[in-house]
């Protein structure tokens, strides 16, 4: 069996510990000074679920991002995420209803909550990334607990490390690794090999789609294309997303070749299923950058270092970049690699997101 390094049994932990989050299992965040918290996510919170925290914490509260504690009234102070007291008539549904906005209509007498006066720690900042790693909503019942050693060797639950946790996006980036690669015609372009990348530790994968046969002397035409099930799959009309992603591949196979990056960063790197919580607040009347932040996500939660990497690893050091968003130009050349052009790629608005390209051009600086 393959000896794990350092990085990869840090990564390895994280993983099995988003796996416990999503099942709705507590798990244990701790930091260097031997401080700990016990963490569940909110969205989680139910009569077995909490019964089995409270069982294990005297005392709890409620984590937010500052986003999301702005929506409900509750002053930040500058910090990214905040502490809310969690008073004896507060139960799970009350928990649930704190974190998930599309309740805000159904449950509208929240409140009023009570910030404690607990400045943002590395600790605190780790249990709301590890749930937002998770794929849930970046709210968290947690607990600062002594004796965590005790509490994991009892209970099974898993331990990770803050610092690992922050670190984590960068860490998996650079462990990416090519694990497969087959030659697959596309209907824009017949000569085409997908690339797959994967992190050592078996986290998710990346898809470079190679169109024809680029040169590594001259800096091919490329495209950074975040999935979207709902349009690139089911062609949904509420984003541009299939239009760019079919017409970008015809557009490099036209160039004579080139590269299209496939990453695993649905809904701008918050996850399907906040994604679809994100359209239920859109049908309500808010805009697609208001939408992810009253759930309490940042506007974008992407990185571009796995794309960098992943171009790297295919032997491009400098690119053309077919983007209208100039954060890919500066996320791309953050971690080493030459944008030489920006090249502009848009397509007509229809009834259905007009609204959604009109907010990416006024808000997020889109150039559109």
């Amino acid at each position: 069996m393959k000896h794990m390094d350092t990085d990869e049994k840090r990564l390895l932990s994280l993983e099995r510990a988003c796996g416990d989050l999503r099942r709705g299992h507590p798990v244990v965040v701790c930091d260097s000074s031997g401080k700990s918290l016990l963490v569940l996510p909110a969205e989680h919170a139910n009569t077995a679920t909490l019964g089995f925290f409270d069982g294990l914490a005297s005392e709890s509260f409620i984590l937010l991002t500052s986003n999301r504690a702005l929506t409900l009234k509750v002053a930040s102070k500058g910090w990214s995420v905040v502490r809310i007291a969690r008073p004896q008539w507060m139960q799970a549904n009350d928990i649930v209803a704190l974190a998930d906005p599309t309740l805000d209509l159904a449950t509208p007498m929240k409140g009023p909550f009570q910030r404690l006066e607990h400045k943002e720690t590395d600790l605190d900042k780790a249990a709301i990334k590890l749930a937002k790693w998770a794929h849930l909503l970046p709210a968290v019942v947690a607990a600062e607990i002594a004796d965590a050693k005790a509490l994991v060797s009892k209970h099974g639950l898993l331990e990770v490390f803050a610092p690992d946790v922050l670190a984590a996006d960068m860490t998996q980036a650079s462990a990416l690794k090519e694990v497969a690669s087959a030659r697959v015609p596309l209907a824009g372009s017949e000569n085409t090999r997908l690339v797959s990348f994967r992190p050592q530790t078996g986290g998710v994968e990346h898809i470079a789609i190679v169109i024809g046969e680029p040169s590594r002397r001259t800096p091919p035409l490329m495209r950074i294309h975040s999935e979207c099930f709902t349009g690139d799959l089911l062609g949904s009309l509420k984003c541009d997303c299939g239009e760019q992603l079919r017409g970008a591949i015809r557009a490099i196979d036209a160039a004579g070749g080139g590269v299209l990056l496939y990453l695993a960063q649905e809904g701008r790197g918050i996850g399907l299923i906040s994604k679809l919580k994100a359209y239920a607040l859109q049908d309500q009347g808010y805009d697609t950058v208001d939408a992810n932040t009253r759930l309490g996500f940042d506007v974008d939660e992407r990185i571009f270092a796995p794309a960098a990497e992943m171009l790297k690893l295919l032997g491009f050091t400098s690119v053309r970049l077919m983007t209208n968003n100039p954060n890919k130009v500066e996320g791309l050349e953050r971690y080493g690699i030459k944008v030489v052009e920006r090249v502009a790629h848009a397509f007509p608005p229809n009834p259905h997101n007009e609204m959604y390209l009109a907010t990416k051009k006024i808000k997020t600086g889109h150039i559109l």
